[in-house]
């Protein structure tokens, strides 16, 4: 059910943590716990490793990359089937998620040379005898720590990145999901006949901090908000760079014109799908008053079979970390408690290893259940009066991650009123399988961005190169500089941007 928090310790001196199944308990495997000294021996050899994977032209890092997919492809089943053991996530939705990895890796290697290669920049009239570039330089080597929500996906969207921009990384794994960061750097390894390019670290907490103090050059985290800033204090000590990804109470919102249809199956997979286990998942949803009462019935008749199990009949599966189980139950009771609807599930829902679908309406905005990530497979639905009301409610949280739009006729325009990085229109969490996009969020959701050109860029930094091509009209650096020359760059100037422009 969880890395154990007391560590045993094998026959040596290696204190060792069991990676448990979720469903019932079963050890899938166990794993070191490595302390300060393997996670700096780690990044040394990426260091190492670097100077080679980053000397590569994108085209052979390229190359590298797209054999990868390919390996991953062909043993889809086997990882599939490790994440579906570690999570207890059924093993269909393991199998979509490394799919979508799949193919973002295949978009990284293919986009990376266009998007980071020297790109010539007008160097504009004052600078009118330089020729002018910008290129994107790989940082080096690239700490990644990983959740277990969605072991391969998630990572993937800094791991991939990194290494197509010419980064060497090294990989903290949940301590949920050990097996599956092992499985991917394994793989990548065989790949790149044995280089510790891709390489893996495992542990519970003391290991992330170690390689968030650890001589690399950015750490990319994905997890909670806490734990978030804890990552960014540690590796503030070195002025490490950190992309965060954290949390999200991404809201759906349903206008009067929308397909109620669509628009239930959608809050449906988005709230409950990986047992509400997805940080870009639906917890709220705000539907216009005048078609709030079909809207309920259509997503309760399409809920009604709808249960979590172990079985092959189940399509949830378990809560994979179990202290959120508490959180859970704590949410529901909570909106119950402050006056909420229950229409399918209930505190009597939360088990000990499983929760079953909950469906709350007329939900207090000021119960846990609205104002608090859950993290677990509950919606709480509530009317709206208008699209404003329904905007100023999903905007009315620190959380910015994610969300979506049902409506025919201002579907878009209301997304751009939504504050996240990222919103979805008639569909739900399609952007994630864009790979051109941008995934990120703002708030307490935290910053930066993977996926798309802004996630290759974030494991890079910009280099900047000016050439002369041809003598200067106007000498300017230099102190042979002399008045004409002064009175003549003045006159410019005022020609270029001494102009007023009248405001109406």
């Amino acid at each position: 059910m969880t890395a154990i928090l007391e560590p045993t310790v094998d026959s040596g001196t290696t204190p060792t943590f069991d990676s448990l199944n979720p469903a019932n308990g079963d050890v899938v495997g166990t794993y070191p716990i490595q302390g300060r000294a393997e996670v700096d021996a780690a990044v040394a050899r990426a260091h190492d490793a670097s100077a080679w994977w980053g000397g590569l032209t994108f085209k052979e890092r390229g190359d590298y990359l797209l054999t990868w997919r390919s390996v991953i492809t062909r043993r889809i089943a086997q990882l599939a089937e490790l994440s579906h053991r570690e999570t207890g996530k059924p093993h269909g939705d393991a199998q979509l998620e490394i799919i979508i990895a799949i193919d973002h890796i295949a978009w990284v290697a293919k986009h990376a040379k266009k998007i980071l290669g020297p790109q010539k920049v007008s160097s504009g009239l004052l600078m009118a005898n330089q020729a002018s570039s910008v290129e994107y330089h790989p940082l080096g080597v690239v700490g990644v720590i990983g959740p277990w929500n969605y072991p391969v996906f998630t990572p993937m969207g800094s791991i991939a990145y990194a290494l197509a921009a010419g980064n060497a990384v090294v990989f903290k794994p949940s301590e949920y999901t050990p097996g599956v960061g092992q499985w991917l750097a394994d793989t990548f390894t065989e790949v790149v006949h044995g280089r510790p390019v891709l390489q893996v670290v495992t542990g519970l907490g003391e290991t992330g901090n170690a390689l968030c103090t650890a001589d690399i050059n950015k750490l990319a985290f994905t997890g909670s908000g806490p734990t978030g800033k804890k990552v960014m204090a540690a590796c503030a000590q070195n002025l490490t760079p950190v992309l965060i990804e954290a949390g999200g109470k991404d809201s759906l919102i349903v206008d009067e014109d929308a397909d109620l249809t669509k628009a239930a199956e959608a809050a449906l997979w988005g709230g409950m799908s990986n047992a509400g286990q997805t940080c870009i998942g639906t917890e709220r949803v705000y539907v216009h008053e005048k078609v709030f009462d079909a809207f309920v019935t259509e997503i309760t008749e399409q809920a009604k079979d709808l249960r979590a199990g172990d079985d092959a009949g189940a399509k949830l599966g378990p809560i994979t970390m179990p202290s959120q189980i508490g959180i859970i139950k704590s949410h529901i009771d909570d909106a119950i408690a402050k006056g909420a609807t229950v229409v399918m599930g209930g505190s009597d829902a939360v088990g000990e290893r499983f929760v079953q679908p909950t469906i709350l309406t007329h939900v207090p905005e000021n119960s846990t259940e609205m104002t608090e990530e859950t993290f677990g497979p509950t919606l709480a639905i509530n009317p709206v009066k208008s699209m404003d009301e329904a905007v100023e409610l999903t905007n009315a949280t620190s959380y910015g991650l994610a969300g979506s739009v049902f409506a025919k006729k201002n579907g878009v325009d209301i997304a751009r009123r939504v504050r996240s990085g990222m919103t979805s229109v008639n569909s739900v969490i399609a952007f994630a399988a864009v790979p051109g996009l941008p995934f990120g969020g703002v708030g307490q959701s935290g910053f930066g961005r993977i996926h798309g050109p802004d996630g290759l860029k974030e494991f890079t930094y910009a280099k900047a190169i000016t050439r002369q091509r041809m003598k200067p009209l106007m000498m300017l650096t230099s102190f042979a500089r002399d008045a004409k020359t002064d009175n003549k760059a003045l006159k410019l100037i005022t020609v270029m941007h001494g102009g007023s422009k009248t405001l109406k």
